[in-house]
């Protein structure tokens, strides 16, 4: 083939290139403000105008009296709850989510598939229906119940089971974070850390848990910010008992209830701030991993350049 038309192949492909990127990637400037636009509008209805709402109605009598329904014994006892069930669920979520992904992602076993759809069990029934089990399962007319009861061990309508029921609603998110991370690793390096001689533990402390350390602490904020705001599940196994088993979404349903709307709107405001707080901390995680990323890759890129003759 002539120098000449090669040179027109080379150019044609280059062209055809260009159209194609334009075409996939640019469109007229009225299509794209009309898309700022749309999203711009559809955040300010369903995100900005109900937390500018809350806030607005919390505040709407003064600072007083939003410090006042703060303080209140029953919000006070409420907080506690809630940062105690998420407390204890937390830890039961990151060891059964690096559990559950290490086996996934680097053994092959029968049963694989049904454990990944057990995970994701929890996406898919209601949290109602998962607290009215337990109440089935712990619950007086339950299986254990009347056991339980004989053994002065208090389980629905108690801490024990919001604890339950928090940690089977949030404790897919863990999981489902680091199975794909863990997967696409490789267990190459692990392979290599038994090879010269570390233990288990040393092969996960050193290799494992830095690899996989930003996806965890992903998953940990996601599973925490459910179980700061759960309400379905908690609901059906709290009874609703002002002061003992009542955790901050429930407060805030009866103090609405009660038409106590700038009590309500108060305690709401400190489930909005964590929300803020967690996307916040979402927000660093995500920079900070994609960081990690493209130093490993320039460093890798540094020492392929470094190896060459």
């Amino acid at each position: 083939m002539s120098a000449s038309a090669t040179s027109s192949i080379s150019q044609y492909a280059k062209y055809n290139n260009r159209v194609t990127k334009n075409r996939a990637t640019s469109e007229s400037d009225f299509v794209r403000y009309s898309l700022i636009a749309i999203t711009l509008l559809f955040l300010s209805l369903f995100l900005f105008a109900p937390l500018a709402a809350v806030f607005t109605e919390a505040l709407r009598k003064g600072i007083g009296p939003y410090y006042a329904a703060l303080s209140e014994p029953d919000a006070i006892s409420a907080m506690n709850l809630t940062l105690i069930a998420a407390g204890i669920s937390l830890p039961l979520n990151m060891v059964f989510g690096v559990s559950a992904a290490w086996a996934i992602a680097k053994f092959e076993f029968k049963g694989k598939s049904i454990l990944i759809t057990l995970i994701d069990l929890p996406f898919a029934v209601s949290p109602v229906i998962a607290g009215l089990i337990y109440v089935l399962i712990f619950g007086m007319q339950g299986w254990v119940g009347v056991w339980l009861s004989d053994n002065e061990f208090k389980v629905i309508f108690a801490i024990p089971s919001i604890v339950l029921a928090t940690t089977f609603v949030t404790f897919p998110f863990v999981a489902r974070e680091l199975i794909p991370l863990m997967q696409a690793q490789g267990k190459e390096e692990e392979e290599a850390a038994l090879v010269l001689g570390a233990s288990g533990w040393q092969m996960f402390w050193r290799v494992t848990l830095p690899n996989i350390k930003w996806g965890l602490l992903y998953g940990v904020i996601l599973s925490n910010a459910r179980a700061m705001g759960e309400f379905g599940a908690v609901s059906v196994v709290s009874g609703h008992i002002r002061g003992l088993t009542n955790t901050l979404p429930l407060h805030v349903e009866i103090l609405y209830n009660e038409y106590n709307y700038v009590a309500a709107f108060a305690v709401a405001s400190i489930l909005a701030l964590l929300a803020l707080v967690t996307l916040a901390l979402k927000t660093y995680v995500e920079w900070q991993a994609d960081r990690n990323a493209t130093n490993i890759e320039n460093e890798i890129q540094e020492n392929l350049k470094d190896s060459k003759p």
